[in-house]
C-alpha cells in the first residue's frame, strides 16, 4: 500500500490539469517553515544553525495562509524546526485544511500529546512523526535518550483520537538494512505509513561523516526492499520514487516541485538549499536559474536523492507514463540486476557558500525593526512570537 487513495487521486488530477494547461514548472508540495527553532539538536540537521534573533522569528498565521494561497500547491508540508513550538500552529493548520489542502505536520512528537487538543481529525491532516529507526538508533540520531519511546506513545495517542499518523525516517550511512527492515516492521505493527529518504548532506550539520553517497543509497535500499518482499509495509511515496531509490531509474531533480517559504522569504532553489530569497512565489519561479541546480550540475547536489527533489519527478513520470507506473506497482521494486546509469559529475559547477551573507542580512533587518520602536515594529511581532 502506498499513498492514501483520496490524496493520490486529488494530486494526480492536479498534475494532469497542470500538464493540460501546458505548464512546465508547477509546485506539488509547499514546504512551509513557520519557524527554525527546535527542542532537539540533531547532529545531522542543518536547519537550526542560526543565531537566537533568527531562531526567535515566526511566520504569522496570515503569512502562512498567504503563502498557501500564493503557491497553490495541493499539499502543504510543515517542517521546521519544531512546528508545535509555534503558539498559533493550530490556527495555521485549521486555515490550510479549510482550503482543502492536504497538510503533513512534521514533528518530533515531544509536544504532540500536549498539543493534540489544538487539532481536529480530518482526511486532509496527517501528523508526520520523525523517527530515524528503532529506539537505540533514533535516540542516537536526535542526541537525546527517551525520545523514541515518547514518539511511539504520542503516535498511539494520536491514532486513538482518530488522527492519521505517518512516520518519516532519514537514513544515514552505517544504518544496517536489517535494522531498517525491523523499523518498517514496527511501523506496520503501529499501523502507520512511512516516508523514507536518505539524509541530505547539509554543509552546516555537526555530523559530516554519515551522509550517504548515491551508490551507497541505491545498494542499501535494494537490500531493504529485498528484505521487505511479501511484507505489508506502507510507504507514503509513489512506487516510481522507491524504484529510483533502488537505482532502477535515472531521474533529474525537480527543485520547483516543493518550494519553500520560511522566515527569510521564498527560498532559492529548494527546501535543502538556501542560496537566495525573494519576496513572492512568482518571483521565485521566474527568477531562479533552475537549470544550474541538481545532480551533475551543482556540487552541493552531487549525492542528493532526497524525496523533496525526486518525488515530484516521479509523480510527473507517473502521469507521463502511467503504464510504467502501473507495471512497477504490480511487480514491485526490482532489487537485482544492473542499475540505471549514474549522472556524470564532471561538468558540475563548484559550490558557493552564501549562508553567512543571508544570516547577516536578516540580523541587520531584525536590528532595524527593533530600533524602529513598538509602533513601526508591530507587524514584525506577529512573526516573532515568544515561545
Amino acid at each position: 500500500m502506498t499513498i492514501p487513495f483520496l490524496k493520490e487521486i486529488k494530486i494526480g488530477a492536479y498534475i494532469l490539469r497542470q500538464r493540460l494547461a501546458g505548464r512546465k514548472r508547477y509546485p506539488l508540495v509547499l514546504m512551509l517553515e513557520p519557524l527554525f527553532r527546535c527542542n532537539l539538536a540533531c547532529p545531522g540537521c542543518g536547519k537550526i544553525d542560526y543565531p537566537d534573533p533568527i531562531l526567535n522569528q515566526r511566520l504569522s498565521v496570515q503569512e502562512c495562509l498567504d503563502a498557501v494561497d500564493e503557491c497553490g500547491a495541493p499539499m502543504v508540508a510543515i517542517p521546521g524546526g519544531e512546528p508545535l513550538i509555534h503558539r498559533e500552529i493550530g490556527e495555521i493548520v485549521k486555515g490550510i485544511v479549510a482550503r482543502k489542502k492536504f497538510v503533513s505536520l512534521c514533528t518530533n512528537a515531544l509536544l504532540l500529546e500536549k498539543k493534540l487538543h489544538l487539532f481536529e481529525p480530518s482526511p486532509y491532516l496527517f501528523f508526520s512523526v520523525h523517527l530515524d529507526g528503532l529506539k537505540e538508533r533514533h535516540d542516537a540520531a536526535v542526541a537525546q535518550e527517551g525520545v523514541f519511546e515518547k514518539a511511539v506513545a504520542a503516535i498511539k495517542k494520536a491514532k486513538a483520537k482518530g488522527f492519521a499518523v505517518n512516520v518519516n525516517a532519514t537514513i544515514f550511512d552505517g544504518h544496517p538494512a536489517e535494522d531498517i527492515a525491523a523499523f518498517l516492521d514496527l511501523a506496520a505493527e503501529l499501523g502507520v505509513g512511512v516516508s523514507i529518504s536518505p539524509g541530505y548532506a547539509y554543509e552546516r550539520a555537526p555530523d559530516q561523516e554519515h551522509f550517504l553517497n548515491r551508490r551507497k543509497t541505491k545498494e542499501l535500499f535494494r537490500r531493504v526492499f529485498a528484505l521487505g518482499k511479501g511484507k505489508k509495509w506502507r510507504f507514503m511515496h509513489s512506487t516510481l520514487f522507491l524504484d529510483f531509490l533502488a537505482g532502477n531509474r535515472e531521474y533529474l531533480c525537480t527543485p520547483w516541485g516543493m518550494p519553500t517559504r520560511n522566515v527569510f522569504g521564498w527560498q532559492k532553489p529548494c527546501y535543502l538549499l538556501g542560496e537566495g530569497y525573494v519576496g513572492s512565489f512568482k518571483e521565485l519561479m521566474e527568477t531562479t536559474d533552475w537549470d544550474s541546480y541538481g545532480t551533475g550540475r551543482y556540487e552541493k547536489c552531487a549525492n542528493c536523492m532526497a524525496h523533496c527533489g525526486y518525488e515530484p519527478t516521479a509523480a510527473d513520470a507517473a502521469v507521463r507514463n502511467p503504464l510504467s507506473a502501473m507495471l512497477t506497482a504490480i511487480r514491485g521494486v526490482r532489487t537485482t540486476g544492473p542499475m540505471a546509469p549514474e549522472i556524470p559529475l564532471d561538468k558540475q559547477r563548484k559550490a558557493q557558500y552564501v549562508f553567512s551573507r543571508h544570516v547577516e542580512r536578516m540580523l541587520a533587518d531584525i536590528q532595524e525593526k527593533n530600533k524602529a520602536g513598538p509602533a513601526k515594529s508591530a507587524s514584525a511581532k506577529s512573526s516573532s512570537l515568544a515561545q
